[in-house]
């Protein structure tokens, strides 16, 4: 066995690519939690300057966008196509519908971190490592991630715990992993 198979098996991750997937949710969740006591004054900011909405959207098209481009392939197909357009759909849906812009901010920021989360447990399968459910595991350690959020927020004078947005949360990771994963599908559908 050459000696750079054996570094490799005994690596933490199966791949380069791997490493950077973990190493982005880390940032996501590192810069999540230290907006926590700023969270309030930046919301405030942004909502006397008017730029929140404008803001909001950016960030909503970025979430759409990772979810697309991590399911698309150069030329898609029609399945690749409609899937991507249905993902899209979905996401208006529900933004439209949430009138606060902080439950919105739960969409955004745990979607991406099940998003890095998932990528990175495919790409570890994908390397011949075993993962049992993928889609699942990142569902639910993105989850998790938004429970400790919560739970901090107990300890801060200036923010609440509150239980319904960890349902945002796991609404969040729900979207962006299914909306990853029928992209997928759709790409090995087309062949």
């Amino acid at each position: 066995m050459p000696a750079d198979c054996k570094v490799l098996s005994l690596s933490l991750f199966a791949s380069e690519r791997e490493r950077r997937l973990w190493t982005w949710t880390a940032a996501v969740v590192v810069a999540i939690y230290s907006t926590l006591g700023l969270a309030r004054t930046l919301f405030d900011l942004l909502g006397h300057l008017d730029l929140g909405v404008g803001l909001f959207l950016v960030c909503c098209l970025l979430v759409v966008a990772t979810a697309v481009t991590q399911g698309l392939r150069l030329r898609p197909g029609g399945a690749e196509i409609a899937v991507a357009l249905g993902v899209v759909a979905a996401y208006l849906l529900v933004f439209v519908r949430m009138s606060i812009p902080t439950e919105r901010s739960h969409l955004i920021e745990y979607g991406v971190v099940a998003l890095f989360i998932h990528e990175a447990l495919v790409d570890r399968v994908s390397h011949g490592r075993r993962v049992p459910a993928p889609a699942l595991l990142a569902v639910l350690a993105a989850t998790l991630l938004g429970v400790v959020d919560e739970c901090i927020q107990l300890f801060l004078p200036s923010r609440v715990f509150d239980p319904i947005d960890m349902l945002f949360n796991l609404l969040a990771a729900v979207m962006a992993v299914t909306a990853s994963s029928a992209l997928r599908w759709a790409r090995e559908f087309n062949g």
